[in-house]
């Protein structure tokens, strides 16, 4: 391929620019050989005329398809704008600090908190090849990590990069990657050990330097030891060349190490007052940088960190202060002032703070150490003297012993570091992280700059050699031919530092010179070296300066100072003095010192050469440095290395940005550049046989595509490129020169263009066509419509004009009709107003008439009133005259009385009642005058009104007649009109009179209607009323329910959060117990080892109990234990989590306990007195019978007496007969008969006495007041015991009282018991009275105390303690009431069990043989029930008594019954040793595949629940903890032996559920026996309550469902991202991109382990077997919830992490596969499992990847689609989109903020990964068994032949 070709016109070029160090441009016309120049133009649209040599043109830019890769060696084009470009593109746009570089991991430092080291990143790159996913400090450490474990060969980890590059931070990571991939073997928290290291060397190696502001000033190689396992085991550190220099300078804007500014920032702390620290800017060594401060860092925190770091090491808090102490020793020797006093002399004042300080810190003697540091001792061969020394010397020598201090100090620490990260278990394999500095060029460099760039030189020759290695193998693996790849080798330029004669050689050698100075050392360089080696220079200028020519850049040393540093001399009297000191740890940091000094003086012992011998024996740092980077570079070829450059991107530490001028002076540096020359001189880029086929099929005609894809893709290169050379065929690779790649792409770009072009011409032409069709039919339909509209509009003028016709002759008629009646209207209407007004004047004159004659009598009436009146009045007036007459007649007669006293009194009595009498009268007028006048004047107001009222109706009635009147003159031609308006008023006017009265009966009505209205709306009002206060009511009802309905979402979530918890608590409990065993085991393995002629049984079948202690069972604390044939047994406790969840109970019921107690006490009562009652009652039926015999007894012993008084008296007239006489013998018969009545009777008594008292007894009987009598109804002797050993002479008084004390004796016992139960009772409620009132009094204490810490707080938090406090407690007493419920509902249960037990005991009497006695009055029966038949003895009456003999002498009468068939009681019987061979046979030698496909399923659990049944009916709780205990330890040991297998691990969490299910089925609870049959209810368990069983049983199916789930995830890891995202399902839909060097091969369509249908069977298979096994379908569901789970989280997370699978057609193929899994749900019934939803993020990321990503309504909507993922994926999604093919475009950085701003309010976690740890909380349902325990068979292949049915 020519430069024509590649340089033509678009091509884009590279330019070089001083700012930008490289630009793009692109060629607007072709280049033909010969030109000039190129004719460019800048991408800001600049035209350019660029010169060029023919030999050398500009490089060419990749195809923007190639920007952005991982893989810098993917690139078509390498050289250094195409790398720097690439390393710009991937940190600015998609904010990627690392890229792969070949090997080489580039790490650019974003100087900003990035989270992509998070533990879900860490699980995520673990287990990944190095090239599967993005690049990555972990993608390095992992593959170290393999390589060690599988290729058992030590790796190192090589860190290197300039200060402030982030060096130290990616060491840091990569050790915490190992710490938690890794596990520690044996030793406690080693990982944080070899992590807490960092902390400390950072504070005492690391300082703020102008570019960095955590800079390494040493450099570190740590190896970290691991054993065979691959567990860190312990870890070592090696340290180089400490800058000792900056303990006593800085340089402007830098600070010392950090560890100086710590101390200064504690020192207000009580530990540090005696070491009399102040601020920094006090102290010399600490202030010359002035910048004693760095932006977010707190020195006083950073201080907290070391100091526990230090504990975390094992040094203690003596050591830590002792080395602080040496620290503030320093601070203060560095401002000890020194007074000059000649040019050789000086001073220093012995009272000094800072001497004074420094020395008692030190423990030396102020005097002598102010002597000698202005003092020192020279020694000759026969004398030794004592010479003063200058200032600035005193200054130097100060100085120099601080730093040696320091160093001293620094290396014990280190030394202390490793003694901590020792192990004591041999180290099997390390790997080596090397964090060192990388290439130095200032402004000045010195000696530490020349070492720094020493080890560069070495590294970067092993460096060079490895990747030369690594491309020579993999040609030769591939078998391609090759030819020597000609590298730069700096093996000259190290040889000038190393080699004999060198730098350094001389160096050492002007060391030893007395007089030696750098300026003869800098003229011996130039002397020596300046012809001889050409990497060796002079500067112009300078006679004390020297060029050394790097592999990165040529570097100018001053040789001031080179020998002081390399020498590093200290006063030796200085170091005696501080090795008398009496401070330990100073004399530990000299012990070496003291060593290499009696080592010496043995050696000079022999020549008589002291001090010469110490003086040579001593090394040069240059020495010291170059042997240990010997040995360092002896460490690393012995191992594998690993390469990490770091890379500082600014020097302003500016987050996200970039000068490309430092990063390409650094890429140099580092070597990156040199890597990718040695990858271009070769075939940088490799394709497989089937990516190379995928990408560049469409060059392809159909007759090339053959089946061999391998000779297809030579077939194909052969036609494109005619030169051999540029390619070649490996055995799995096709490998590419530089620039072949791009050139075809070049040719595939040009081919789909020219497809484009077809595609794009057969859709125009389709689309035009289409278009012509389209407008040719709608031209034809516009016509044919058109046509029919004219046609339409001719036939409507038609009916119009024919529709006129026949209006006008309709108009015409209407006209004239109407014309007709207008007429005939007017003649009626003139003729009915003329007869009108003739009736009206005929009505005016007959009411004239009447009016008259009304006025008339009206006149007369009031003539003849008049005249009466006027005699009215003359009477009266005669009458006054004649009254007036008598009145003063009278009064004259009165006058003359009035004279008289008496009178006068008489008259004004009277006359004072009148007045009085009066004045009332008149108080009771003027009260009437106001009331009238004031109803008065309210009349005249209505009057008034009404006046008012009606005048306007007259005014109104007179303007209506006035306008009719004008009306009616101004229409005289209207008269007809006019007078039918008339009338029509006349009739309007009575109407209106009408309507006046309707108006006030309507008025009235009205008024009636509105107060009913108002009182309804009274009504109303308060109904309102009601209603709102209902409403108000109820809205606080919906708020209180809305609210309890939330509290009852919260409190169903934090359920659901507290039982994943506590699943994950237990898991880890489970866990820690079964690591906690296997230690025991192997411990007891080691044991035993030792142990001669000793067995071991199975190690992983053991009987005895683990966590599931024995004490579960009903033994009442008990710890039984599980024998075993050759196993002792032993006992265990409980769990720790069952035991706190009892003791937990325990606390929470104690506290109710006393008013239980009483509530109890109530209830027993009430029960006693029902006892009693109950009792009583039959006590006094027996007590009747028992005085009715006495009664009897006393009757004939009085007949007895008499009969004897009757016998003996011989004088009485009732002489007794004589003896043999017939009376007498009637008599003797009748005596021997009542003695006989009456021994029975006395008998009868007896027994009857007895029987009450053994009946009392039985009623106490199991319980307390039982316990101390013993009751056997076998001791009631048979009648015909007695009948037969009574005799009527033995049977006397005597006996009678014995009987008598027996039952006295037993009911004393009886009374006994029941005072020494009820004294007990008594001390016990006592006891708990006490408790519960110590109860009470600290919980007054503790209200006391929290009322007093609630006053201290202000009131907001008051308020909330409050309420915490108060929400406690209802909690508490809620909990507590839960449990009163759950205690009584047990009780209930426990009741109704024993109920009916009872009751069926009453029913299986059939079976066994049992004797019952009843004593009656009249009878005795004793029945006797057997087997096979039914024996009833029957003795009874007085008469049969008599005839006792032959009663006995007679047969006895059997009644047979027969015999019902024997039924099976779903029982299994086992001997007590046979409990070994039923666990083994049934659980560890079982075979889950043949169990699930012959039997039916959970055959175990129902045989394992059979011999429970057993053991509960023997009531044996020995044997029930036993049987339960070793089924949980067996299940487990199945369980850790068998993990893997999912088989065995689904068929035992079947059996498990199964069981659990059957200990709560036959719990005899209510809710259980809802769901049985009769018959399983009489299956019960009658004898023990193991619901702490189902709990236990209930976590041992948590932990194998865990084991389960982790063993599905083993099986799917390696299938979900091979099918969900590499296989291509749709072939051609994605195009494969170039890889890079490490970059593993896509899988291939043969390949079927990666198929989808793979997966799909996978799944299938899981499902199938646990729906063999009998798994509840609801715990399938949860199974496959978690599965799909686990697909999405893995998918989603490598699609996170995978650039090359962030395209539009991934997420197509994405979107497939989810169809694909979404109809294997479907056909399995599992669609509302909630599976499909935990896809829910996956299949959102695929749509993010197809949708358009361009305008702001697409970032809309894409937060709209996009709500299952966080904002971290989003961006993370979009910043990973990749085209692959060109025609796609990128996702702008303006889009990606857009996105930002849109989804800022989003209030998520900020976590990029998804959970893949995570295991959904699961939820056992209790699930009856409808098989027949009586039904089930075992069958012969279980070997359980020893099990007997009952």
């Amino acid at each position: 391929m020519t430069a024509p070709e590649l340089y033509s016109k678009y091509a884009r070029v590279w330019l070089p620019d001083a700012a930008e160090v490289w630009k793009s441009a692109e060629l607007v016309r072709n280049y033909t050989p010969g030109d000039a120049s190129l004719s460019l133009q800048l991408e800001d649209g600049t035209a350019v005329e660029h010169k060029i040599d023919p030999c050398n043109l500009p490089p060419l830019r990749n195809p923007n398809i190639l920007v952005g890769e991982n893989d810098l060696t993917a690139l078509s084009y390498l050289h250094e704008p195409a790398v720097l470009h690439n390393l710009k593109v991937r940190f600015l746009d998609s904010k990627m600090i690392y890229t792969y570089c070949g090997i080489v991991l580039v790490a650019i430092n974003p100087y900003e908190a990035l989270d992509i080291y998070d533990a879900d990143i860490i699980n995520a790159y673990s287990g990944q090849n190095m090239g599967d996913i993005d690049p990555h400090i972990f993608a390095v450490a992992e593959e170290a990590y393999r390589q060690m474990a599988r290729a058992e060969r030590n790796q190192s980890i090589i860190v290197s990069g300039e200060s402030g590059a982030g060096k130290t931070v990616s060491a840091k990571y990569a050790m915490r990657y190992f710490a938690t991939v890794s596990c520690s073997s044996g030793e406690a928290n080693v990982e944080e050990r070899v992590l807490a290291s960092s902390p400390i060397m950072e504070a005492l190696g690391n300082a703020k330097t102008t570019r960095n502001d955590n800079s390494s000033r040493f450099g570190k190689y740590i190896e970290i030891g691991f054993d065979k396992k691959h567990c860190i085991i312990g870890a070592n550190m090696r340290t180089y060349l400490l800058e000792k220099s900056r303990v006593v300078f800085q340089a402007h804007g830098e600070r010392n190490y950090h560890i100086f500014y710590q101390l200064c920032a504690s020192s207000h702390l009580p530990e540090f007052k005696a070491f009399k620290l102040g601020c920094a800017d006090d102290f010399s060594c600490t202030n010359q940088g002035q910048s004693c401060v760095i932006d977010g860092v707190d020195d006083a925190k950073e201080m907290c960190n070391t100091k526990r770091s230090f504990s975390l090491l094992g040094i203690g808090d003596s050591e830590q202060m002792h080395i602080y102490q040496i620290l503030s020793a320093i601070l203060h020797l560095s401002n000890v002032e020194v007074k000059e006093q000649s040019a050789d002399r000086c001073s220093i004042q012995h009272d000094q703070f800072h001497l004074m300080v420094f020395c008692e810190l030190m423990g030396v003697p102020c005097d002598e150490m102010a002597h000698w540091l202005c003092h020192r001792k020279l020694k000759t061969a026969t004398e030794t003297f004592v010479k003063p020394v200058s200032k600035m010397n005193t200054v130097y020598g100060r100085d120099a012993l601080a730093k040696h201090i320091y160093a001293r100090l620094f290396s014990w620490i280190v030394g202390n570091i490793n003694s901590a990260l020792k192990s004591v278990v041999k180290q099997h394999s390390f790997i080596g992280v090397l964090d060192i500095y990388g290439f130095e060029t200032f402004d000045i460099n010195s000696f530490e700059q020349f070492c720094i760039n020493y080890a560069n030189e070495k590294l970067q020759q092993q460096f060079n050699m490895h990747v030369f290695k690594l491309e020579q193998e993999e040609y030769m693996k591939e078998e391609i031919s090759w030819t020597l790849i000609d590298f730069y080798d700096n093996q000259p330029c190290i040889n000038l530092i190393e080699a004999k004669l060198g730098i350094l050689d001389l160096l050492d050698e002007e060391c030893k010179m007395p007089k030696g100075s750098d300026d003869t050392w800098a003229q011996k360089l130039y002397n020596t070296l300046l012809k001889q080696n050409p990497h060796f220079e002079k500067p112009r200028l300078s006679n004390r300066a020297f060029i050394i020519h790097h592999f990165a850049d040529k570097v100018e040393y001053q040789c001031v100072g080179f020998l002081e540093k390399n020498k590093d001399t200290v006063n030796e009297e200085q170091i005696n003095l501080l090795k008398k000191s009496k401070f330990d740890l100073l004399a530990k940091l000299f012990a070496d010192d003291e060593k290499a000094t009696s080592l010496s003086n043995k050696r000079s012992s022999t020549t008589g050469r002291a001090g010469s011998t110490q003086k040579d024996s001593k090394k040069t740092v240059g020495l010291q440095f170059r042997q240990s980077l010997h040995l360092l570079m002896d460490t690393l070829n012995a191992t594998t290395p690993h390469y990490v450059r770091c890379i500082k991107p600014n020097d302003h530490k500016a987050p996200f940005s970039l000068d490309p001028v430092r990063a390409v002076q650094q890429l140099r540096a580092c070597g990156i550049l040199e890597t990718i020359r040695i990858s271009a001189a070769g075939f940088p880029s490799r394709w497989t046989y089937q990516e190379f086929f995928s990408r560049y099929r469409v060059l392809m005609k159909r007759k090339d595509i053959l089946s061999n894809r391998k000779q297809a893709c030579k077939n194909l290169l052969e036609k494109l490129i005619t030169d051999q050379e540029k390619y070649q065929f490996g055995k799995n690779k096709i490998f590419f020169r530089a620039g072949q790649v791009a050139f075809l792409e070049k040719l595939r770009s040009d081919k789909l263009r020219t497809a484009c072009v077809l595609i794009q011409k057969s859709i125009r032409r389709w689309l035009a066509r289409k278009k012509y069709l389209s407008m040719r039919e709608a031209a034809i339909a516009i016509q044919k419509h058109v046509r029919g509209h004219q046609a339409r509009c001719y036939a409507k003028f038609l009916r119009q004009t024919r529709a006129a016709v026949v209006i006008q002759r309709n108009v015409r008629m209407w006209a004239r009709r109407r014309h007709y009646q207008q007429q005939r209207s007017a003649a009626v209407a003139i003729q009915c107003f003329w007869r009108a007004y003739v009736a009206r004047r005929h009505y005016y004159k007959l009411m004239y008439e009447q009016k008259a004659m009304v006025i008339q009598k009206c006149v007369r009436g009031w003539l003849a009133k008049l005249r009466y009146k006027r005699t009215l009045a003359h009477i009266i007036l005669l009458q006054s005259c004649v009254r007036r007459m008598r009145a003063k007649k009278e009064l004259k007669k009165l006058k003359v009385e009035a004279r008289s006293v008496e009178h006068f009194k008489k008259l004004n009595i009277g006359m004072e009642n009148k007045i009085m009498q009066l004045q009332h009268k008149i108080n009771e007028q003027h009260k009437e005058n106001r009331e009238l006048s004031e109803k008065l004047s309210a009349l005249e107001k209505t009057q008034t009104i009404e006046k008012d009222r009606q005048s306007r109706e007259i005014e109104n009635l007179l303007r209506s007649e006035q306008d009719a009147r004008t009306k009616a003159e101004k229409l005289p031609s209207l008269l007809e009109q006019l007078s039918f308006l008339q009338q029509e008023l006349e009739n309007i006017r009575r109407e209106k009179e009408d309507l006046k009265v309707q108006t006030k009966v309507y008025k009235e009505q009205t008024q009636q209607v509105v107060d009913e209205l108002n009182m309804k709306n009274n009504l109303l009002k308060s109904n309102a009323d009601e209603l709102n206060k209902q409403i108000l009511e109820q809205t606080q009802q919906l708020t209180e329910i809305k609210t309890n309905a939330e509290n009852t979402k919260q409190l169903e979530k934090d359920l659901s959060e507290e039982r994943s918890r506590y699943q994950s608590l237990l898991s880890e409990h489970l866990n820690l117990e079964e690591r906690h065993r296997d230690l025991k085991e192997q411990m007891d393995l080691n044991t035993s080892s030792n142990k001669s002629g000793h067995t071991r049984t199975d190690s992983n079948y053991s009987s005895n109990s683990s966590e599931f202690s024995q004490s579960l069972g009903s033994s009442e604390g008990e710890d039984d234990s599980v024998g075993t044939e050759d196993e002792t047994p032993a006992t265990e406790d409980l769990p720790v989590l069952l035991k706190l969840q009892r003791r937990m109970k325990e606390l929470e019921q104690e506290k109710q306990s006393l008013w239980q107690q009483l509530d109890k006490r109530d209830e027993a009562q009430q029960q006693k007195t029902k006892e009693v009652e109950v009792g009583r009652a039959e006590l006094d039926l027996e007590t009747l019978k028992r005085q009715e015999l006495e009664s009897e007894n006393k009757k004939l012993k009085q007949d007895l007496n008499e009969l004897r008084k009757s016998l003996t008296n011989e004088d009485s007239d009732l002489a007794p007969p004589a003896p043999g006489t017939l009376p007498y013998n009637i008599l003797l018969e009748q005596l021997n008969s009542s003695i006989e009545e009456l021994e029975m009777r006395k008998e009868e008594v007896l027994l009857l006495r007895s029987h009450m008292v053994r009946q009392e007894a039985l009623k106490h009987k199991g319980s307390a007041l039982g316990e101390g009598v013993n009751l056997d109804l076998s001791e009631i002797p048979s009648l015909q015991d007695v009948v037969r050993s009574t005799d009527i002479h033995t049977l006397n008084e005597d006996g009678e009282l014995w009987l008598a004390y027996e039952g006295l004796k037993e009911t004393n016992r009886l009374l006994e018991c029941q005072m020494q139960e009820q004294a007990r009772i008594h001390n016990e409620k006592y006891r708990k009275l006490v408790e519960e009132v110590n109860k009470l009094k600290n919980e007054k204490e503790q209200q006391h105390k929290l009322l007093a810490q609630t006053l201290l707080l202000p009131e907001d938090a008051r308020i909330e303690t409050s309420l915490k406090h108060e929400i406690t407690r209802l909690t508490n007493e809620n909990l507590e009431l839960l449990e009163q419920q759950e205690k009584r509902d047990k009780t209930i249960r426990k009741l109704k069990k024993q109920l009916k037990i009872y009751m069926k005991k009453a029913e299986d009497f059939e079976g066994n043989d049992i004797v019952f006695v009843f004593f009656n009055r009249n009878f005795q029966l004793i029945i006797r029930l057997q087997c096979d038949s039914f024996v009833c003895l029957l003795f009874s009456g007085s008469a049969q008594l008599r005839n006792s003999a032959s009663m006995m002498n007679a047969p006895v009468r059997d009644v047979h019954i027969t015999r019902k068939e024997k039924e099976y009681q779903g029982m299994l019987e086992y001997r007590e040793g046979d409990v070994s061979r039923v666990l083994k046979n049934l659980i560890i030698d079982l075979k889950p595949r043949g169990v699930a496909v012959s039997f039916i399923p959970g055959l175990p659990a129902y045989i394992i629940f059979m011999c429970l049944r057993y053991v509960d009916s023997v009531n044996d709780d020995q044997r029930v903890s036993t049987l339960l205990n070793s089924v949980i330890s067996s299940i487990k040991g199945v369980i850790k032996r068998r993990g893997n297998d999912f088989e065995v691990v689904s068929f035992w969490l079947a059996n498990t559920c199964q069981l659990m299910h059957c200990l709560k089925q036959y719990s005899g609870d209510e809710v259980s026996m809802t769901h049985n049959t009769p018959k399983q209810n009489e299956h019960c368990l009658t004898n023990f309550e193991l619901s702490e069983y189902q709990q236990v049983f209930g976590d041992l199916a948590i932990q194998i469902y865990r084991q389960l789930i982790k063993c599905m995830e083993n099986t799917l890891q390696p299938l979900i991202v091979a099918c969900m995202l590499e296989h291509e399902a749709i072939q051609g839909v994605l195009g494969s991109k170039p890889t890079g060097l490490g970059k593993r091969s896509s899988s291939s369509p043969e390949d079927e382990s990666s198929k989808m249908e793979v997966l799909l069977q996978c799944l299938t298979f899981f499902h199938t077997t646990m729906s063999q096994h009998g798994m509840n379908s609801d715990l399938i569901k949860q199974v496959v919830k978690q599965q799909f789970y686990i697909i999405c989280t893995v998918t989603l997370n490598n699609l996170l992490l995978r650039k090359d699978m962030c395209s539009w057609g991934k997420g197509l193929q994405i979107r497939y596969n989810i169809w694909q899994l979404e109809e294997w749900l479907a056909e399995g019934e599992l669609t509302h499992c909630g599976a499909k939803e935990t896809l829910e993020p996956l299949v959102q990321a695929a749509q993010l990847l197809q949708i358009n990503k361009k305008t702001e309504a697409d970032a809309r909507a894409i937060c709209s689609i996009c709500s299952g993922l966080t904002t971290a994926q989003i961006v993370k999604l979009l910043t990973l989109y990749t085209p692959v093919i060109e025609f796609e475009e990128r996702v702008s950085p303006t889009f990606i903020t857009t996105i930002k701003n849109l989804l800022k309010d989003k209030g998520e976690s900020s976590t990029l990964m998804m959970d893949a740890k995570k295991i959904f909380s699961i939820t056992l349902p209790f699930t009856p068994s409808s098989v027949a325990l009586e039904m089930i068979q075992i069958p012969a292949s279980l070997n359980l032949g020893f099990l007997t049915r009952i």
